[in-house]
């Protein structure tokens, strides 16, 4: 059965969308710090303990692969060609063992490309927040969808 997607012309401008929430732990953010992100106040609980956060605290690049996964939740059914660029990338909040997160979508706005006019350019405001309300994550990207009439000879490849 094929999966029903939403094109260019189907994104809305001001339209929010939130994910189910997701709750981390500590032996989450010790696991991943050890195989990616090292650094002592992510990876070593008693070393963390004497840093300013007091406990370990989830690295950037696992706050950003979590918000994916939820994020995934809210736009898997987009016609997504790529993403091409984050900008304003925030981490204003520690993300701690027990929190509880959501991820948030807002399409900022959309535009036909002038490159190639089988495709938009759509901006969003991603974020991640904890059960506080409190943003841990943000950024404003910059993705490539299809649109849904294009004619499939005009479409330009990606190649090496």
């Amino acid at each position: 059965m094929a999966e029903i997607r939403r094109f260019y012309e189907d994104l809305e401008e001001g339209r929010v969308e939130e994910s189910s929430t997701y709750t981390v732990t500590s032996e989450e953010i010790l696991e991943f710090a050890s195989k990616y992100d090292p650094q002592y106040f992510h990876a070593d609980s008693e070393a963390a303990r004497n840093s300013r956060f007091q406990e370990p605290i989830a690295s950037g690049i696992q706050i950003m692969a979590i918000w994916r996964r939820l994020d995934h939740e809210i736009a898997h059914d987009i016609a997504w060609i790529c993403g091409v660029a984050w900008d304003e990338v925030k981490f204003p909040c520690a993300l701690r063992s027990g929190d509880t997160v959501f991820a948030r979508s807002k399409c900022l706005s959309k535009r036909v490309s002038k490159k190639d006019p089988t495709r938009g350019v759509v901006i969003y405001e991603y974020s991640l927040l904890n059960q506080n309300g409190e943003i841990v994550w943000s950024c404003k990207s910059t993705n490539l969808v299809e649109r849904r009439n294009a004619d499939s000879e005009d479409r330009q490849t990606y190649s090496r």
